[in-house]
């Protein structure tokens, strides 16, 4: 996935500014794919130069609105269909796990516990976060809530491996 991918996905629900998309990646999208507000308006203005995107109002303070194009929406629609997502294949914390046995076992499992606050720390701020959302039923808020689904799942899992894996380490 890509920013570039994201942002054509948010503007597949409506125009928005460079402001709007940037509170929905701070309020949904972070947990998913975190990025910074200058990273937003680098890649809006690609976007734009590339003809996937186009402004169609401007305001105060240089305030854009922007709005997929046809060819933008040929773009996500590609993206959606016609390419293989990417294997994560890095995890810190599971390169931590493999090499626990250089420490000592109360070392190891005390990471273990870190890991365990963690994934309950990162569970209960999805479901506040799910709490907090007035979802309808639009595509964004239905995959949305799919997508949330799976974090507070991956949470849930997370927490509960690393219970049984602290009780291995004798």
């Amino acid at each position: 996935m890509s920013l570039r991918h994201a942002l054509l996905g948010l503007l597949s629900e409506r125009p928005a500014s460079g402001y709007d998309l940037l509170k929905t990646f701070e309020t949904s999208l972070a947990n998913v794919w975190p990025a910074t507000q200058s990273q937003i308006y680098t890649e809006l203005t690609k976007l734009a130069g590339s003809g996937l995107i186009t402004v169609t109002a401007e305001g105060p303070r240089g305030r854009k609105e922007y709005a997929l194009t046809d060819h933008g929406m040929t773009e996500l629609r590609h993206w959606l269909t016609e390419t293989r997502p990417q294997r994560n294949t890095r995890s810190d914390v599971l390169l931590r796990v493999f090499f626990l046995g250089v420490l000592r076992p109360e070392q190891a499992r005390d990471y273990l516990s870190s890991l365990i606050e963690m994934s309950q720390e990162g569970y209960e701020q999805l479901r506040r976060l799910a709490d907090s959302i007035d979802w309808d039923d639009d595509n964004l808020s239905v995959h949305g809530r799919i997508a949330l689904e799976y974090g507070l799942r991956f949470n849930a899992m997370r927490r509960e491996w690393a219970e049984w894996a602290a009780e291995q380490i004798k």
